[in-house]
């Protein structure tokens, strides 16, 4: 059979490969489920009751296409954010906007500047519109605000990427320092600015909306994957300027967000109560996670986030031999893929006895380490 050959050259050149190896391509690999799930940086302590019974109540209309406007849900948030709602969009988690802000600025070979080591769906989306990615490194184990600017400035780069608080790191800027980076950009230089985790983050982390408000070149996203325990929904929102925010509407999947996953996010809008015991429980996680790490002679990294970075004290190959061996014992963890980074593994929030679990496995698999 002849194979079929009118793909374009620039699909044809790009590997077939995914940002992320999920758990259960790993579980059906193993022949068996992992035991403490604690690589994508879920929510263990899952969404709010509140929520599971809107999805249940809302589940019988599963027949019905969603709403593609989301219009309740953008009018929820525009009360949330103090913004108007047509300053916000709504789509398939910060992974779908981030495809969508890419395919609206990206043409081959345009120059789009991130750090080297961060999150690579984005980087992922910018190959697949054939952009040109243009790296700096990490200084200090936090993202080069710097280096971030002086690269966009040499390249004339219409696209910067930047996560505060940081993924995979989990180290974050100062509110202060965001602002200033954003208002030292060209104006022709948009800021793709990833707030994934900005719940769990101190309040000093998070510029306040007024800040960057009436910033054509500035977009945030956020999501209800993290805090709000939702990842499974997939439901991302961005933020900016309405004559900024009104592109994203001529290249969405309008009916992208599914209806429970609209229901699911509206309660999880209202169960704010919900949203800070889980922020106190991933506080309390975080502590239980860095002790750990600690009593074994490792270093962690102070978190903003959801999840603990530990600094392994060798080099990329020590850390993935300890991730191989947390790995075979049944617990699912990742580790960044770049030198410095990949000294680390990484470590999400999860409920005591998930990281009991880790523990004695990472006991275990340092004794067959020595």
């Amino acid at each position: 059979m002849t194979a079929f050959s009118r793909f374009t050259p620039l699909a044809e050149s790009l590997p077939p490969t995914v940002p992320f190896v999920g758990p259960e391509t790993q579980e059906r690999a193993r022949g068996a489920r992992f035991i403490a799930r604690l690589g994508a940086n879920e929510s263990g302590f899952g969404p709010a009751p509140s929520v599971i019974a809107a999805i249940a109540r809302e589940a019988g209309l599963s027949w019905r296409y969603a709403d593609p406007e989301n219009h309740e849900l953008r009018n929820r948030l525009s009360a949330h954010l103090r913004l108007t709602p047509e300053q916000i969009a709504v789509g398939e988690g910060i992974d779908g906007l981030l495809g969508l802000i890419v395919r609206l600025i990206v043409e081959p070979g345009t120059p789009v500047v991130t750090s080297l080591g961060a999150y690579p769906t984005f980087n992922f989306h910018v190959a697949g519109f054939g952009g040109r990615l243009v790296t700096v490194p990490y200084r200090d184990d936090h993202e080069d605000l710097d280096g971030l600017l002086e690269a966009v400035k040499r390249e004339d780069a219409p696209l910067v990427y930047l996560s505060n608080p940081d993924n995979p790191m989990g180290t974050w800027h100062q509110a202060a320092s965001v602002i200033a980076f954003a208002k030292a950009l060209p104006e022709t230089t948009m800021l793709v600015l990833d707030e994934a985790y900005g719940e769990t983050a101190p309040s000093s982390a998070i510029p306040e909306i007024e800040a960057l408000d009436g910033m054509p070149n500035v977009l945030r996203f956020r999501t209800f994957s993290k805090a709000y325990g939702l990842a499974g929904q997939r439901i991302g929102y961005v933020f900016g300027v309405a004559q900024t925010v009104a592109r994203f509407h001529r290249v969405r999947n309008h009916f992208g967000v599914n209806r429970l996953g609209q229901a699911a996010a509206l309660a999880a809008l209202e169960d704010q109560v919900w949203l800070s015991h889980v922020i106190a429980q991933v506080v309390a996680s975080r502590d239980q996670i860095t002790d750990i790490a600690r009593g074994h002679g490792f270093k962690p990294l102070a978190s903003a986030t959801n999840f603990v970075t530990i600094d392994c004290g060798g080099d990329g190959a020590h850390a993935k031999a300890i991730m191989d061996g947390l790995v075979s014992r049944g617990v699912f963890i990742r580790m960044p893929g770049v030198a410095p980074l990949n000294r680390c593994i990484r470590i999400s929030t999860a409920p005591e006895t998930e990281i009991d679990i880790f523990e004695q496995a990472l006991v275990e698999t340092i004794a067959d380490m020595d």
